[in-house]
């Protein structure tokens, strides 16, 4: 781990991949490394334009052609059911990766907040109906990618739809403690039921990409853009956790990823300790039942 780059990864021939947000950012470059590896990757995007020139870059730079962009809106759970419908190939990494960051107050077409909605509630009822595509694999991973911001979350049970109080950063944090307290419960989940899928979080540090661009504050983002370019890294290196958390032989199933430097802001991945709030199982139950009730997804054998 501790020498872990994009070149340690071992050819992935024959591994089935589907990265959401693969149009850009982290999940461009997780897809590029995947693909350069061998891997036949979906492409899960909601902008098939900016989707399509991704997939042209992809082919381009890596030679693999069997990279296919599929549309994949995670704040519509019609599409979730239309993306998981179309599967027809077994899954054998999950990259939960998509997501928006601290936008303002508006909500996904089911009438969810959007950020809550899109970067948990829609990765949530994706996995559970990919599930059968995940267990037709040998050895599948589901990769969720949480955020340093999860140490300031909670989960506000009693207003998630934010009528009460919308605070962007908070409604954010909240939805990067949810893709930890849910990947952590899928595991105990899949352990308790004896099953081989492995499900694993990731952080990317801080890595200069746009997942900012759903803000409206220009004084923010640009107190933002200048604290990337002086403490962040590289969206390839940002990248790296993710990568690692889904290709390494020795990880485990609910173990978290982080870059290893000061503040686990840069730096190689190493394995890292989530905020005591992530770990709490009755919480991370909740959650799951709450869940399941707004979207209607189960995870069948699992409940």
């Amino acid at each position: 781990m501790e020498n872990f780059s994009a070149e340690s990864i071992p050819d992935l021939s024959g591994i089935n991949a589907v990265v959401t947000g693969a149009n850009s950012g982290l999940g461009l470059e997780t897809a590029m490394v995947l693909a350069a590896k061998g891997a036949r990757v979906d492409l899960a995007c909601r902008d098939l334009t900016r989707g399509a020139a991704a997939q042209d870059r992809i082919r381009s730079q890596t030679g693999n052609d069997d990279v296919r962009l599929r549309r994949l809106d995670l704040g519509s759970l019609e599409s979730v059911h239309r993306f998981a419908a179309g599967q027809d190939l077994p899954v054998d990494l999950l990259i939960n990766n998509a997501g928006v960051m601290a936008t303002p107050h508006r909500t996904t077409s089911d009438g969810f907040e959007l950020q809550f909605g899109v970067n948990h509630l829609g990765h949530f009822a994706l996995t559970g109906l990919l599930l059968p595509a995940l267990r037709q694999a040998p050895a599948a991973r589901v990769v969720t990618v949480s955020s340093l911001a999860h140490r300031g979350g909670r989960i506000d049970f009693e207003d998630l739809a934010a009528q009460r109080r919308y605070r962007p950063w908070s409604r954010y944090n909240q939805s990067k403690l949810a893709n930890l307290l849910f990947t952590f419960e899928l595991q105990r989940r899949l352990e308790a039921h004896g099953e081989r899928l492995l499900a694993v979080a990731a952080h990317p540090g801080f890595a200069n990409t746009n997942l900012t661009s759903g803000m409206n504050h220009p004084a923010t983002l640009d107190i933002l853009g200048s604290f990337f370019r002086l403490l962040g890294q590289s969206g390839a290196a940002g990248a790296l956790p993710t990568l690692y958390a889904a290709t390494a032989p020795e990880v485990l199933g609910g173990e978290f990823y982080g870059p290893g430097g000061p503040g686990q802001l840069r730096g190689r991945p190493v394995r890292v300790t989530p905020a005591p709030q992530a770990s709490d199982p009755a919480t991370a139950r909740r959650l799951w039942d709450v869940s399941t009730e707004l979207t209607g997804v189960r995870f069948a054998g699992l409940d």
